[in-house]
């Protein structure tokens, strides 16, 4: 059975890594759009610490979450094994004492469940600032020992490497669909039609553009995202914990001093992936209001993605209902480290005709868009 995927981010990666494992015929294609949501994500793996109420997103994202140690051990056997990931611990933090109450809460109630949560502890600011000593002296935190992160740009590397290795070929361009009648029954890039029995489409943003010409809805826009990547000299920071105040802003240290920070959420930039000066002060003052001792460290860059929102907080998963051959996945807004290698192992088992370990009814990919968004006042990280 040959499967073309579109689309080599986490997503897209992924699925290929999963249907080659499974023996399948993969294409992966991608044109290496600027603005990739995936090479931008700041790498947040504690869904359990969200201030996200819908029980769709939150089923999927904790099982992204528990997904990773098993993933991470069958790239190890294909010798990749150069990931970053580590479980550092989260720091949920605030001044007021009834908001860290509120959040303890909840993450005892979801570690039954989610045993990956791990320990659930109040930090007084002291505490709080010597685990991650730039922060403000007046915040108080909930520590979450399962609290994760990941370097999305060397995880993606190592899935398309081990799906190469597993056999899937690898193409750069610009891909567009082929049907006769109501079915897929190719891929073409460039000058070479490829022959497929299905087609999966998980483009992010351009994925509407890609399907649009085969009658195919997508209600997925672009949301810019500006992250900021800080270096404290000589600081020894990969073992510091992330750091979630309220909202949607963190801290993310990895190792080397680099500590990221960001984001913006910008409904309104369309495709327009550039580093602007508002986007920079809103990161840095936010930043800097949370952890003042950052102050001193070196700007080293800006990354910019364009997440794909879809008309809920909920990702858009499944076979579509217009296409025969044509699976969809896309709409992971803010959360594509998280969902996005469980969510293609999803994928590469609707791919292969299976049923998926998880129902999928929530998740249809045909979901309209409604004004205002359903889940507008949630905050996912």
């Amino acid at each position: 059975m040959r499967v073309t995927v579109i689309g080599a981010g986490v997503l897209g990666a992924s699925t290929a890594f999963h249907l080659a494992t499974a023996g399948a015929d993969v294409v992966l294609v991608d044109n290496a759009h600027d603005g990739r949501a995936t090479a931008a994500g700041a790498g947040i793996i504690c869904p359990w610490a969200s201030e996200c109420h819908d029980q769709g997103w939150y089923r999927i994202a904790s099982a992204g979450a528990c997904y990773y140690p098993a993933l991470l051990a069958l790239l190890a056997e294909q010798s990749e094994n150069q990931v970053d990931y580590r479980r550092v611990s989260a720091l949920a933090v605030a001044t007021d004492q009834a908001v860290l109450a509120g959040i303890e809460r909840i993450l005892c109630a979801r570690r039954i469940e989610a045993p990956e949560v791990g320990a659930v502890a109040r930090l007084a600011p002291a505490e709080a600032r010597r685990l991650f000593p730039p922060l403000h002296p007046r915040l108080a935190a909930v520590r979450v020992a399962g609290g994760t992160r990941v370097d999305g740009r060397s995880l993606t590397l190592a899935l398309r490497h081990a799906a190469v290795r597993r056999g899937a070929h690898f193409l750069a361009g610009t891909a567009e669909l082929v049907a006769e009648g109501a079915r897929i029954v190719g891929v073409r890039v460039g000058a070479e039609r490829i022959a497929t029995d299905t087609a999966v489409v998980a483009a992010g943003v351009w994925g509407p553009m890609l399907l649009e010409p085969l009658g195919v809805a997508l209600a997925v826009r672009p949301q810019r995202g500006q992250i900021t990547h800080l270096r404290l000299e000589g600081v020894d920071t990969e073992s510091w914990p992330i750091v979630l105040p309220p909202g949607s802003h963190y801290l993310v240290p990895f190792q080397a001093g680099r500590v990221v920070v960001g984001a913006t959420r910008e409904s309104d930039a369309g495709f327009d992936c550039r580093v602007t000066a508002a986007g920079q002060a809103e990161v840095l003052n936010e930043a800097l209001a949370v952890a003042p001792g950052l102050a001193r460290a070196t700007l080293v860059e800006t990354r910019v993605g364009l997440r794909p929102v879809g008309p809920d907080v909920r990702p858009m998963l499944g076979r579509s209902t217009v296409l025969d051959g044509l699976v969809v996945g896309n709409g992971l807004g803010p959360s594509g480290l998280t969902i996005g290698p469980y969510a293609g192992r999803l994928l590469a088992q609707v791919a292969l005709g299976q049923q998926p370990e998880l129902d999928l009814g929530l998740y249809d990919a045909s979901r309209p868009w409604i004004e205002p968004a359903a889940a507008a006042g949630d905050t996912i990280r």
